[in-house]
C-alpha cells in the first residue's frame, strides 16, 4: 500500500514524482543559509567562476525534464498492464532490492561510458557536455543542467534502461527514480554537511564530482550517480583529500585520499 493508491496510477507517480522530488530538494539547498563554513567553495568563486545565470540554469533544467516527461510517458504507456489484467502483484523485499541495485549498477555503468565519451570526443564536449561545465561550481539546482541532447542521452535513457533491464514495477520505479534524483541533486549541492547520510555510505559523493568539475580533475571521476567502480577499474579515479580552508568552509584538493 502506498499513498497514491486509489488516486493516481503508478505510471504517473513514476513520471511526475522525480520532477516534483528535484524541485523540491534542490529548493531546500537554495534556501539554506549561505553556510559558508560547510561550502567547498567561496560564495566569490561561484559569482566568479560560473559562466551562466541561475535564471537560465533553470529554465535548461526545465527543457531536460520537458523532455523526460515525454520518455517516461511512453515508457510507461508501452509497459504498462492492460487495464483489464487487474492489479499488479509487488515483488517480495528481497526481489525488490535486487532489482534497486541492479538498477543502480545499469545506472552506473550507462552513465560512466557516455559521460566519458562526451569528455574524450572533442565535438560532444565542446557543443554539447560543456554545458554542464558552465557551473564550475556546482550547486543543487543545477544538478540537471544539461544540453537538451545530453539530458536525454546520459539521464533520461539512463533511467529508462535501467527499469526496463531491472525488470521492476513502476510503483519501484517511483522510489527507484526519486532516489537517484536526491542522490544527483545532492552530489551537485557545493556542500559538506555533518551527518549527511550520502556522504556515509557512498564514496562517490559531492567531494568527489566536486574533484570531476574543476580544470585539474575534468578528464576523471566521471562515475554517477552512486558508486565509483569504474572510474577504480578504468584508470579514471582521481584520488583526493578533504581540508579545510583558512578563510573558512573545505576544499576538496587533488591528491591523497
Amino acid at each position: 500500500m502506498v499513498f497514491w493508491e486509489g488516486w493516481i496510477s503508478d505510471e504517473l507517480m513514476g513520471t511526475f514524482s522525480p520532477i516534483v522530488v528535484y524541485w523540491l530538494y534542490a529548493g531546500m539547498y537554495q534556501l539554506l543559509p549561505p553556510l559558508d563554513q560547510y561550502r567547498l567553495h567561496t560564495r566569490k568563486e561561484e559569482e566568479q567562476k560560473n559562466l551562466v545565470p541561475l535564471s537560465s540554469v533553470i529554465k535548461g533544467v526545465l527543457l531536460q525534464q520537458l523532455v523526460q516527461v515525454a520518455v517516461a510517458g511512453l515508457m510507461f504507456l508501452v509497459t504498462a498492464k492492460p487495464s483489464g489484467e487487474g492489479s499488479i502483484i509487488q515483488p517480495s523485499l528481497p526481489v525488490q532490492l535486487i532489482q534497486i541495485m541492479v538498477a543502480m549498477l545499469i545506472m552506473d555503468t550507462w552513465q560512466y561510458f557516455i559521460h566519458r565519451y562526451m569528455h574524450q570526443n572533442k565535438f560532444l564536449y565542446r557543443h554539447i557536455h560543456s554545458q554542464h561545465h558552465r557551473l564550475v561550481v556546482p550547486y543543487a539546482i543545477g544538478a540537471l543542467y544539461n544540453h537538451p541532447l545530453e539530458g536525454l542521452l546520459l539521464d533520461t535513457f539512463g533511467g529508462a534502461i535501467s527499469f526496463l533491464i531491472s525488470g521492476m514495477t513502476a510503483r519501484m520505479a517511483v522510489f527507484f527514480f526519486c532516489f537517484a534524483v536526491i542522490k544527483t541533486v545532492d552530489d551537485h549541492c557545493g556542500l559538506w554537511l555533518p551527518g549527511n547520510i550520502f556522504h556515509i555510505i557512498f564514496q562517490n559523493n559531492t567531494a568527489y564530482h566536486d574533484i570531476h568539475h574543476q580544470l585539474q580533475g575534468t578528464k576523471y571521476n566521471y562515475s554517477q550517480p552512486f558508486f565509483s567502480i569504474w572510474d577504480r577499474l578504468l584508470g579514471t579515479y582521481m584520488p583526493f583529500s578533504l581540508v579545510n580552508r583558512k578563510e573558512g568552509g573545505f576544499e576538496a584538493r587533488i591528491g591523497k585520499d
